[in-house]
């Protein structure tokens, strides 16, 4: 994704840049789009702004005629393409077809537009601490449907496995199939990478062409995918998971949106994104966002440059852009049920533009989930972006973030000759004190934009049950990277696909079903049924999400922290060493005064004596203490 076609922006950025909207003198207005494709009565965001898009559809003059409906005033912009209608529904008003009229001297448009009564389905519910969640592309995922797999009217109409760049053909239809694999395993919840309609070309990235299989080029947003199933499949599938007690993460684009979106190409004013003399890239520097010594150059280029070249970069400052994304958020949980909400880019974001959107969900579904991506490396940084007790001079309002620092903590930890990994754990979590709540970030080993967390460790097994202990034990959100649990490895270079592979299993032909026992081997096997015994035992015992986290110094390469409540207290004791070590115990009487015995989670073994505890090499031991 950052390998840059600088010469294919420069052309777009040329293209947006000049020329002028004229009204097209010979064509009669007319009305193709209206966004928000629907509402709801009965919502608290009962004002909304209508953008419709048509051929002179901005020379119109519309009016509004339905019990409870008031326009209350009609905007006009550079592109006479485009009319912006302000609507007010009132607590009153009824389920219906709204007739938007517009006329022109002797010429009537009229445009439906629905409004619709709720439904009593979940949606919006979040996750909490509580949850597991499971993150997954649905294209390398599971193929449940090959005839959606590529279409001729499509931008890009490949469907090849054996193009590691190229769309691979899973979708919704498959990952709903495997739910029950999925829930066996202790999920609780499903992220996806982006479902929404991707219809962009193949790009030419590093010498080769490559499909958005990912999902982050957004070409109209309310649309799902159709080589996912499109809108229905994605209803379904979210009303499935909800049947089986699990919660789906909806991963949300504000930054950007693909270079083939429909008002890409047809731009309602020149700032509707951001727009430079010639193109310009973010740098990817995050410092200069929160350095009180920084520069507002440079703050700019970060914010405001484009991600990638084939990747628009939306001006959330403009008013239109703002009251589009945050109406889109909103349909989308209304309409599909989703539960929280991943933000891709988060820092990259206008700040008050996501305080008010993230406001809007809130208010809506109380329960929401909110959780950004920022790549940084340090609590400060991290902490900017989700509520914090810092006396930054922008308060952010969301509550939850991706727990960057702790997932290079870990890895970091546990690479192959690490000597003091145990400090680098321990040290990120002894930062926690700058956060509101950090029980609400996020914690992960690895993603779809990182290297495998098992090739990072150098494969070693006993390491990769230590970082899954670690996920799984901790304060925080846990979530796993698909495959991690049958140990699929790679790392990035030469390219991300080989991080994104397909899972084994999910398609037709596939030599072997890692979704099955069967089909693993001993390894995986074994892998896989570690991975569901810590994440069963989270999900069945409070103790280990809602009870408190007591940490102590790490001495000789073993670190030791205690998860506790008035009612139960279990000890997570790490041995990061190449040699088992006896523990004294003598130092952690304040968590474990009183306990006379203690079950090995992992192996229901009881142990009776706890003054010295033998923790065997590079091994991570979840004791349940009891009086």
């Amino acid at each position: 994704m950052n390998r840059i076609n600088r010469l294919s922006c420069l052309l777009l950025t040329a293209i947006l840049t000049t020329g002028t909207f004229a009204v097209q003198a010979q064509t009669a207005p007319s009305i193709d789009r209206v966004n928000p494709t629907n509402w709801w009565v009965g919502m608290k965001y009962r004002t909304i702004q209508l953008m419709l898009h048509g051929p002179n559809a901005g020379t119109l003059a519309y009016t509004v005629s339905y019990p409870g409906v008031t326009l209350t005033k009609t905007h006009t912009v550079e592109n006479p393409n485009y009319a912006f209608l302000d609507l007010t529904i009132a607590p009153t008003a009824k389920a219906g077809t709204v007739k938007l009229i517009g006329k022109k001297g002797a010429q009537t448009v009229t445009q439906p537009f629905e409004l619709k009564a709720r439904d009593k389905s979940p949606k919006g519910q979040g996750v909490t601490d509580a949850d597991f969640i499971y993150l997954a592309m649905p294209d390398r995922f599971a193929n449940g449907d090959p005839a959606n797999d590529k279409f001729a009217d499509m931008a890009d109409q490949t469907a090849d496995r054996s193009n590691p760049f190229a769309r691979h053909g899973g979708d919704l239809m498959g990952a709903q199939r495997r739910l029950d694999y999925l829930k066996d395993l202790g999920v609780t919840a499903i992220w996806f990478t982006p479902v929404i309609e991707n219809d962009q070309p193949m790009t030419n990235e590093g010498g080769s062409q490559r499909s958005a299989y990912h999902g982050y080029g957004f070409t109209d947003q309310y649309n799902v995918d159709r080589r996912l199933g499109g809108n229905a499949a994605y209803k379904t599938f979210v009303e499935r998971a909800h049947a089986k007690g699990m919660r789906v993460v909806q991963d949300a684009v504000y930054n950007h949106v693909g270079i083939n979106h429909w008002f890409v190409k047809d731009l309602p004013m020149k700032s509707w994104l951001h727009q430079w003399p010639t193109y310009t890239n973010t740098s990817y520097r995050y410092e200069s966002i929160t350095d009180p010594h920084g520069s507002e150059a440079d703050r700019r280029v970060t914010t405001d440059g484009w991600f990638v070249p084939f990747l628009p970069d939306l001006n959330q400052n403009n008013p239109y852009v703002a009251n589009y994304l945050i109406q889109h958020a909103l349909w989308t949980v209304e309409n599909f049920g989703v539960d929280a909400w991943r933000v891709d880019t988060y820092l990259y974001n206008d700040m008050p533009f996501m305080n008010r959107c993230n406001k809007a969900l809130m208010d809506e579904y109380p329960a929401i989930h909110i959780f950004g991506e920022s790549f940084v490396n340090n609590a400060i940084d991290q902490a900017y972006y989700v509520q914090n007790k810092i006396d930054f001079p922008f308060k952010s309002n969301q509550p939850g973030a991706l727990d960057f620092v702790l997932f290079g903590a870990a890895v970091d930890a546990l690479k192959p000759k690490e000597s003091n990994g145990a400090n680098r754990f321990y040290t990120a979590l002894a930062q926690d004190a700058v956060y509101v709540d950090p029980t609400k970030l996020v914690t992960f080993l690895d993603n779809h934009d990182t290297d495998r967390y098992l090739s990072v460790i150098g494969e070693d097994y006993d390491r990769y049950k230590i970082g899954l202990t670690w996920l799984l034990t901790t304060r925080g959100i846990p979530c796993m990277y698909y495959g991690t649990e049958i140990l699929m490895k790679n790392v990035r270079d030469p390219s991300d696909a080989e991080v994104r592979r397909d899972f084994p299993g999910g398609f037709d032909g596939d030599k072997e079903n890692k979704f099955e026992a069967a089909g693993r081997t001993d390894r995986e096997n074994d892998a896989w049924q570690f991975v569901r015994k810590l994440a069963t035992y989270r999900r069945d015992t409070p103790v280990m999400h809602h009870g408190k986290l007591m940490q102590f110094l790490p001495q000789d390469n073993v670190y030791t922290f205690f998860r506790y409540d008035a009612d139960k207290t279990v000890m997570v004791l790490t041995n990061l060493s190449d040699k088992a070590i006896k523990v004294d115990t003598k130092r952690f009487a304040e968590r474990m005064t009183g306990m006379k015995s203690a079950r090995n989670v992992l192996t229901d073994q009881t142990i009776t004596d706890l003054n010295l505890i033998e923790a065997p090499a590079k091994t991570a031991l979840v004791l349940e203490l009891a009086k």
